[in-house]
């Protein structure tokens, strides 16, 4: 009968070897990889962003995230109100401002010559 099934060989099986130290350097390595290539850069741009949503004040010119550019009127704590061109405002998040811009950046956006 032992031609269809094998003979199980209890003593010919190799000893298992418990893992160690040896066996947990790869995945430590990749986790290690992993917090230096991800976790710490977005840590990096939220202490930024939050820097940036703390400086701003009246008369800067900044960009929402949606793309808007306009000059800050008024800031409140959670709102911000922008006027985009002249008499228009609008009021937008605080988190929903993205960058700073340039003195003069709003300016002259609003100098471009209109083309036909």
């Amino acid at each position: 009968m032992s031609f269809f099934i094998a003979d199980a060989l209890a003593e010919a099986a190799p000893a298992a070897q418990e893992p160690g130290a040896a066996g947990l350097i790869l995945p430590m390595a990749v986790l290690a990889v992993f917090f230096l290539l991800f976790v710490l850069p977005q840590n990096r741009r939220q202490r930024e962003h939050k820097k940036l949503l703390q400086s701003l004040v009246k008369g800067v010119e900044v960009v929402t995230t949606g793309g808007v550019l306009g000059r800050v009127v008024e800031v409140d704590d959670n709102f911000v109100t922008l006027e985009v061109a002249e008499n228009v405002q609008i009021c937008v998040q605080r988190s929903a401002v993205a960058s700073l811009m340039p003195k003069g950046t709003y300016k002259a956006a609003k100098r471009k010559p209109e083309s036909k």
